[in-house]
């Protein structure tokens, strides 16, 4: 069976790097990694690299390791062909970048790269993705015939991530490809803007974001009311463009703490709600309306092109299929069950196992201490982006439950709901697309036929949730 062709859109965080290492072990004939798109997200895009990094060098000490000591090495698919590493842009579309250290560490991972430096590769891999080529610096050359090695597990790319995604797609069959979209979503938006009809050659993009039922998780403990301005804490997001201090800190809790939105969404809601209305029969209906122009600049003047609409004719729809935080929190991996895996490792001397141990404890004393009701073996992090790895990996399992065409949209402006999923809850029923009658009042669209979104949601899958978390360790460590 040919393997599922994807690309990975990443911003590691501790739940992506467990997703990377889920489709590195994954059999040859389930999955083919042919790119990891990184972007920025959880923390910023030169420490999600580093992560990205990490993970090929642990990988690569982990393979090394189990030879010398007689086991298989595993990571049959990384081992079969190496994926290109792309990196994206450093901000989202219109706005600026919060990210989420409160949770993953400043480094994104529990602050592993200071508190274990032995731990961390070295720093030339700053170097892969800068011009080596074309330097007259000795260095560079010894940087540019080091990137020429065949035994390198992965391929750097200095084309800009969203570049490579539209490369790899005409390069490659209609429908043979589908991205996991585990981030932000400004590389798709960004792809998608530049080449529509390329980007719509892709299979499907699995996404983790949005909460359809449920609450968000970009949330955090506002200050006493009482509590001078100049005295405000530094809030677990962070506009870092701004310089530090109050009026930094006072924009961010206005803006970047919402009880309705999950954070990929958040991060760039326009990116989504872009991405999004590729789902629709027509585009436009759904389509963000262009944010404000910069101080300084007229309206309408020189909209960037990442923003600018999409042709009114395109030759398909979009297939996004939503993992939202409704599913995605349900799939835990528990601390008792992590180290009833990676303890055994750990004595045996698995490099692997001792790197993951580090950020993981960290981890999990973040989500122990956002959660005081549960101690012990009971506390569990939930498995949001590895979840849409394994949906790839076993896509054609019938216990998948998909509900199909659902007119999910973003909010991309409203001043307590930005990042928002909204879906209409109202008992009436929309009419069938080649009915373009119109509905009266229905100003937005969501009863007239051929107008809103179409996105799939999963809403259940294969299994007890709580098994899940097992089965990934199982692959990843062989235990």
């Amino acid at each position: 069976m040919a393997p599922r062709k994807i690309i990975i859109d990443t911003d590691p965080g501790v739940d992506d790097i467990l997703a990377m290492l889920l489709a590195f072990s994954a059999l040859p004939e389930e999955l083919e990694v042919l790119l990891i798109s990184v972007t920025y997200g959880n923390v910023d895009l030169q420490n999600c690299l580093r992560n990205v990094i990490s993970v090929f060098y642990h990988i690569e000490r982990e393979m090394a390791w189990r030879k010398s000591v007689g086991r298989e090495p595993g990571f049959e698919t990384l081992r079969k062909s190496k994926p290109l590493v792309a990196v994206g842009p450093e901000h989202p579309l219109d706005d600026e970048m919060l990210m989420a250290d409160f949770f993953h560490g400043r480094d994104g991972l529990g602050g592993i790269h200071e508190s274990h430096p032995h731990l961390t590769p070295a720093d030339t891999w700053k170097q892969m993705f800068s011009s080596a080529d074309d330097s007259s610096d000795p260095a560079q050359d010894i940087v540019a015939e080091e990137m020429k090695k065949t035994e390198t597990i992965f391929t750097p790319s200095r084309t800009p991530a969203h570049q490579e995604i539209l490369a790899l797609l005409r390069e490659n069959d209609p429908n043979s490809i589908t991205i996991v979209a585990i981030g932000p979503l400004t590389n798709l938006a960004m792809a998608a803007a530049e080449d529509p009809e390329t980007f719509l050659r892709v299979r499907e993009v699995v996404v983790m974001g949005g909460s359809i039922e449920g609450a968000g998780n970009v949330r955090s403990s506002p200050p006493s009311l009482a509590q001078p301005r100049a005295e405000t804490k530094e809030p677990p997001f962070r506009l870092i463009k701004q310089p530090p201090g109050p009026i930094r800190n006072m924009l961010n809790l206005r803006n970047q703490i919402t009880p309705t939105a999950e954070f990929n969404t958040y991060a760039d809601s326009y990116a989504a709600a872009r991405l999004y209305a590729l789902t629709s029969p027509r585009p436009r209906t759904t389509m963000p309306p262009v944010p404000p122009a910069p101080p300084g600049q007229p309206e309408g003047e020189d909209t960037p092109p990442h923003l600018e609409p999409y042709p009114d004719k395109l030759s398909r729809r979009l297939k996004v299929t939503l993992f939202p935080l409704d599913i995605t929190e349900k799939h835990v991996m528990t601390r008792g069950d992590f180290h009833a895996a990676i303890d055994p490792q750990i004595a045996a001397h698995s490099p692997l196992a001792e790197w993951a141990a580090v950020f993981m404890a960290s981890t999990f004393g973040k989500v122990g201490s956002l959660h005081p009701e549960i101690t012990g073996d009971a506390v569990g992090l939930s498995l949001h982006d590895p979840l849409c790895v394994w949906y790839c990996m076993i896509r054609d399992d019938p216990k998948w439950d998909v509900i199909e065409d659902e007119d999910i949209r973003v909010e991309t402006s409203g001043q307590w709901t930005r990042g928002m999923n909204v879906v209409d809850r109202r008992s009436r029923k929309r009419k069938e697309d080649g009915d373009d009658s119109e509905v009266p009042g229905d100003t937005d669209g969501w009863l007239t036929g051929g107008s809103g979104n179409r996105v799939r949601r999963a809403v259940a899958s294969p299994g007890e949730p709580d098994d899940f978390g097992r089965v990934l360790l199982k692959r990843v460590f062989l235990s």
